[in-house]
């Protein structure tokens, strides 16, 4: 007899059962929308549709812009008229929000707020946005907070990395900022832990990233020949026998997990890194305290392109902190106390104390 495909009873089909399926949806992007990468634009279109599917649509080339094929990380222009395919969306009374403790701690993160910009001192553990199994993350919460505000992020911090993270509040400032993120007028600063005693000095490391290659189903970012230009510059701060080293690091590009790559691949990994570290020095590190990857975002400074210095910081979080003072009893218990380098250049100091609230330069 023939093959009739049948329809499941809708009980079997919980997900469908409220989803709904849009028609093909056209739009012009407007002026506070310009600078958007594509991902980011489908995204906030279609709302409750999950990022990987929104990346499938567009690789597949059936979003269009202006007619044509274009990649996620592609930003649009004014005028812009992008298609957007039909695709099966959750209703927005169905969708959920962020759990109320998650609201409450992200609204507790924000340091300093005025008309363009939010500052969060990012908790580790966090992602910067649902998707790839987390369905809510800070900017979901920071939405739910504030509904009718447009908010955007400008750059991502890894889910287990803490610090600096800046949101939008206004297209034109997104604009700005992202036109300084491609034309390196960041200067972005981080504080690490790594394994060892690092005797190369002030180092810049330059070695390209392949940031698509997946092992087990999992993004794995590695050091190739063929990979995206990244260079990472790691100035020792504080030695620790040869146990450990803190360093501050400035990145020159931003790419996926580039930090913690270039210090795998100078033989120093990240304390309490799972993925690229070593076993050993995290069960060591565990030991002192450290649950979780030993990586914060201390510091950002831009200048306005209209005119004026913008200038952030945040302390390590107490329970880094915390770290680096048993690390330092025990080099005292030893008889070797910790070291500082001698000073030359601009440096890190590896700020310890209660949190401060960011303090930007004229804008």
């Amino acid at each position: 007899m023939p093959y009739v495909k049948s329809d499941l009873p809708p009980s079997l089909h919980p997900a469908e059962n409220t989803a709904i399926r849009t028609g093909v949806q056209h739009f012009e992007v407007s002026e506070d929308e310009a600078g958007q990468r594509l991902d980011n634009y489908v995204q906030k279109r279609l709302g409750s549709v999950p990022r990987s599917r929104v990346y499938r649509v567009i690789r597949k080339g059936e979003v269009r812009v202006n007619g044509k094929r274009a990649g996620p990380a592609d930003r649009l222009a004014l005028n812009d008229k992008v298609r957007i395919p039909p695709v099966r969306v959750v209703p927005p009374a169905e969708v959920g929000r962020p759990a109320a403790g998650l609201a409450e701690r992200i609204g507790k993160a924000i340091i300093y707020e005025d008309e363009k910009l939010l500052v969060l001192d990012k908790p580790a553990g966090i992602a910067v946005h649902g998707g790839s199994g987390v369905s809510f993350g800070v900017i979901e919460a920071l939405r739910a907070l504030r509904p009718d505000e447009s908010l955007e992020l400008v750059h991502r911090l890894d889910r287990d990395t803490s610090g600096c993270l800046l949101i939008a509040r206004r297209g034109s400032a997104l604009r700005a900022l992202h036109a300084l993120l491609r034309e390196d007028g960041f200067e972005k600063r981080y504080l690490a832990l790594l394994k060892g005693p690092w005797d190369l000095g002030a180092k810049r490391i330059d070695a390209p990233l392949r940031t698509d290659t997946r092992v087990g189903g999992e993004r794995t970012v590695r050091v190739a020949s063929g990979g995206k230009a990244s260079v990472s510059a790691f100035r020792p701060v504080q030695f620790f026998g040869n146990t450990a080293t803190l360093v501050e690091v400035m990145l020159e590009t931003g790419r996926t997990h580039q930090i913690r790559v270039h210090a795998q691949h100078a033989g120093h990994p990240v304390a309490g890194d799972e993925k690229y570290g070593d076993a050993a020095f995290n069960e060591a590190m565990r030991a002192l305290g450290l649950k979780r990857m030993f990586l914060h975002a201390h510091s950002i400074s831009f200048n306005w392109p209209q005119g004026g210095e913008f200038s952030v910081n945040t302390p390590l979080p107490p329970e880094l902190a915390a770290v680096l003072d048993e690390l330092t009893a025990n080099k005292r218990r030893s008889g070797t106390p910790a070291r500082t380098p001698g000073r030359g250049g601009r440096g890190a100091k590896a700020h310890t104390g209660p949190r401060r609230a960011a303090r930007p330069r004229a804008r």
